[in-house]
């Protein structure tokens, strides 16, 4: 062992050593070269920032003249004006969203995406720029007298959207329900107001709490517990260390400030933009 550490030790020494001997211009060039590879500067010579999102209500929707309005589309466009270029949002079913960006179909993802580890395998996620959590919405008939035990029985059935975390997250915890899987919320819910799905799973605030406001007559939201609460957070492809922190800097700076704050609160506890 004290062998195996000596010659680890010259080893280290020697590293260093030729770290230090490094002539200065090489190092220079070695840090321009990862800077100029960085989406960072194709942003900024392109003059867009190409930002990847799926449709979600209050997240990111089309108002009554088909524009792109939500809370994803005020944090893009915001990005942008503070990196002074345009935004270009690109519209993305949710199942293919991550192999788009590490196609580099869109330089990142802003949309409502929650860290998880499996997600953190195929690309690289900046620090949280919103909170959320998991709740039930149910038919209020076909679930009358539900427990929480009861949901996890063969003859439930889940709708759910392809690809989202509630995807993940209700197999686990009710194992034997049946899931029907849809591209987009809507469809989803939809299901569950038709009485063909028992419950859909989706992200709180505002997304079974809403639905359950606009059909209170049909639906409910059974528990007031939220599931695997968890950061949302920008995604981006690996390897790119100077996009990570120009993103992580600008969302810490607009936290400081309570941007990211107010214009959570307007979109996720005001109906004002229903208008």
């Amino acid at each position: 062992m004290k062998l195996t550490r000596r010659y680890l030790g010259m080893a280290l020494a020697g590293l260093v050593a030729a770290v230090v001997a490094a002539p200065p211009g090489m190092t220079q060039s070695t840090t321009q070269s990862l800077s100029g590879e960085s989406v960072i500067e194709t942003i900024k010579k392109r003059g867009v920032i190409k930002i990847g999102l799926s449709l979600f209500v209050p997240w990111s929707m089309r108002d009554e003249s088909g524009e792109l309005v939500g809370f994803e589309l005020d944090v893009g466009r915001k990005l942008a004006e503070d990196m002074g270029v345009e935004p270009e949002f690109i519209p993305t079913a949710w199942d293919g969203i991550i192999p788009a960006l590490v196609a580099g179909k869109f330089d990142v993802i802003i949309s409502g995406m929650s860290v998880t580890a499996q997600r953190n395998l195929t690309v690289n996620f900046s620090e949280p720029y919103a909170y959320s959590g998991l709740a039930i919405l149910a038919n209020r008939q076909m679930t009358e007298g539900f427990t929480m035990e009861d949901f996890n029985s063969e003859d439930v059935i889940f709708a759910l959207r392809r690809g989202a975390t509630p995807s993940a997250v209700v197999p686990v915890m009710f194992p034997k329900a049946q899931i029907l899987q849809f591209d987009e919320d809507g469809a989803a819910q939809q299901e569950v107001r038709n009485g063909q799905a028992h419950a859909y799973m989706g992200a709180e605030p505002a997304g079974p709490s809403r639905e359950a406001n606009l059909y209170p007559e049909t639906l409910t939201v059974p528990f007031e517990t939220l599931f695997d609460p968890r950061g949302e957070a920008f995604a981006l492809r690996k390897g790119d260390p100077d996009a990570l922190n120009y993103f992580n800097n600008w969302i810490s700076h607009h936290w400081r400030t309570g941007w990211l704050e107010e214009r959570h609160d307007y979109w996720f506890t005001t109906q004002e933009w229903d208008k």
